[in-house]
């Protein structure tokens, strides 16, 4: 229920179907999700055995992600990879 608060009441956010929301404490080797399921909530939590999340030090860092984001995340890298390479538009071949 204090993550549920924390969602409406800090930032004005509703948790809904389409929303996974993750939280990391300050050691960050931590990490829960709070999901709602339809008819009650679904705690997911993950502890890193070694190493480090790559985690937002502040407010002003917060931001939306994607599932390919979601997935370095959970594999302990950053968030925004300079070297990945991003989908494009399909082209004419001739």
């Amino acid at each position: 229920d204090g993550l549920a608060s924390i969602i409406s009441q800090q930032y004005g956010n509703r948790l809904d179907e389409e929303s996974l929301f993750l939280f990391c404490g300050r050691r960050t080797d931590r990490i829960k999700a709070l999901y709602w399921s339809g008819d009650g909530y679904i705690l997911l939590y993950k502890r890193l055995s070694n190493g480090r999340f790559q985690w937002p030090r502040s407010e002003a860092e917060l931001r939306l992600i994607d599932h390919q984001s979601f997935r370095w995340l959970m594999e302990g890298l950053e968030i925004e990879q300079r070297t990945a390479i991003r989908k494009g538009k399909p082209k004419d071949l001739f």
